[in-house]
C-alpha cells in the first residue's frame, strides 16, 4: 500500500537533509533482526557478532514491527542537519512519560500479545522508567554497532547529500524526489512511497526532513506524525562498497567465470558509476562496458539507476559476494 505526502507551496522551501546517528543505530537493529536487510552488510555483520551477542536487543524488536508503528519518540526526526549522538539520545531521554507511554501502547497493539507482554505490561506501568530503559539501551547498541564504523558511514552519507543537493539544484524537488528511490514517485505535488501499510498526510508548512541511510535498504520509510516534522529515510548511494577494500585486479577465478571484461567492470564498482565513468576508468571503449553492463545486471548482479539523463550501475549483494568472493 503507498503512503502519500502532499505538498503545499511553503513546504518546498522547508526541506532539508539531515544525517542521523540515531536513526542509523535504530535500522543497525532492525538489520540484525531482519535477514532481507543483510545481503550489503555481511562483512559488517562478522564483525560485530561477538558485540551483538551480548546486547539483549529484545525489547527494541518488540517495538519494530515489519507492518505497524514504531514509536515516534524512540526515534524522532533529527534537531539538525548533523547532530551528534549524544545530542539525539538526549533528546528521546527528554521525551514526555505520559506521551511516549500512549506513543508506545500504540505501537505494541500492532503486534498480537505485545501489550500483556512482561515488557508491555512493564513499560505502561511506568513509563519513566521506560523512556529511561529504553534510551539505556539504545546507547549500547550505538557504542556496540555503529559507533566504531560510524567516521565511515558519515562519510557515505554526505557524499550522498553532497550528490543529491547537486541534483536538487539541478532538477528541482520534484525531479530529485524520484530519483531516491523506485519506491518513490512524483506527480501534482503529491509523494508517492510503496512501502508497508497505508500512510497519508499534508505536510501543512513543516516541509520533509530527506535522511539517506546505510541500513535502510530495501526500504522506504515516510515517517512521523504529528507534531513530528515529516521525514523520508531511504538508503544511500554507494552501499555496494561500502565495506570493501579497494579493488585491485580482478581474481583468477573471476576471470574464469565471467571473462575478463566482465570480471573488471564488476570489481570496479566500488561505488556507482556511470558506462562512461567506467570505460575512463578501465580504458575499454564504452560500447564493450555497456555490454559488459548489460550481461551482469540481467544476471542479477548489478542494478541500474537513472538520474537524469545518466544511468548509474551498482552491484548487487549477490554481485558483491561474488566480487569479494564472501559466500552467498
Amino acid at each position: 500500500m503507498p503512503s502519500l505526502l502532499h505538498f503545499e507551496e511553503i513546504d518546498f522551501l522547508r526541506c532539508r537533509f539531515a544525517v542521523s546517528p540515531l536513526w542509523e543505530t535504530h535500522q543497525a537493529v532492525r538489520t540484525l533482526k531482519r535477514a532481507d536487510r543483510r545481503g550489503y552488510h555481511g562483512p559488517w555483520l562478522c564483525r560485530i557478532r561477538t558485540a551483538a551477542a551480548g546486547l539483549d536487543l529484545a525489547p527494541l524488536w518488540l517495538l519494530m514491527p515489519r507492518r505497524g508503528h514504531s514509536p515516534d519518540w524512540l526515534g524522532p526526526p533529527p534537531i539538525g542537519p548533523a547532530a551528534t549522538f549524544e545530542e539525539e539520545i538526549a533528546a528521546v531521554r527528554a521525551a514526555d512519560p505520559a506521551a511516549a507511554r500512549e506513543d508506545t501502547a500504540r505501537s505494541l497493539g500492532t503486534t498480537p500479545g505485545a501489550l500483556e507482554s512482561p515488557y508491555g505490561r512493564a513499560w505502561l506501568a511506568d513509563p519513566e522508567r521506560m523512556v529511561r530503559d529504553l534510551a539505556d539501551l539504545l546507547e549500547e547498541a550505538w557504542r556496540a554497532l555503529v559507533a566504531p564504523d560510524w567516521p565511515r558511514l558519515r562519510t557515505l552519507l554526505e557524499a550522498d547529500i553532497a550528490f543529491h543537493s547537486r541534483r536538487f539544484a539541478q532538477v528541482g524537488l520534484g525531479g530529485l524526489l524520484p530519483e531516491l528511490s523506485d519506491r518513490c514517485s512524483w506527480q501534482g505535488g503529491t509523494l508517492t512511497v510503496v512501502s508497508p501499510g497505508r500512510h497519508e498526510r499534508r505536510l501543512g508548512g513543516r516541509g520533509l526532513v530527506l535522511m539517506p541511510s546505510v541500513f535502510v535498504w530495501p526500504d522506504v520509510v515516510s515517517s512521523f506524525d504529528p507534531p513530528w516534522q515529516p521525514a523520508l529515510v531511504y538508503p544511500a548511494r554507494g552501499i555496494g562498497g561500502l565495506w570493501s577494500e579497494p579493488a585491485g585486479p580482478a581474481p583468477d577465478r573471476l576471470v574464469r567465470l565471467l571473462g575478463r571484461g566482465r570480471a573488471a567492470v564488476l570489481g570496479a564498482l566500488d561505488e556507482p558509476a556511470s558506462t562512461t565513468a567506467l570505460a575512463r576508468r578501465l580504458g575499454l571503449a564504452p560500447s564493450s562496458v555497456s555490454a559488459h553492463l548489460t550481461v551482469l545486471r540481467d544476471a542479477g548482479l548489478l542494478t541500474a539507476r537513472r538520474y537524469g539523463h545518466e544511468v548509474l550501475y551498482e552491484r548487487t549483494p549477490l554481485g558483491i559476494a561474488l566480487a569479494s568472493g564472501e559466500p552467498g
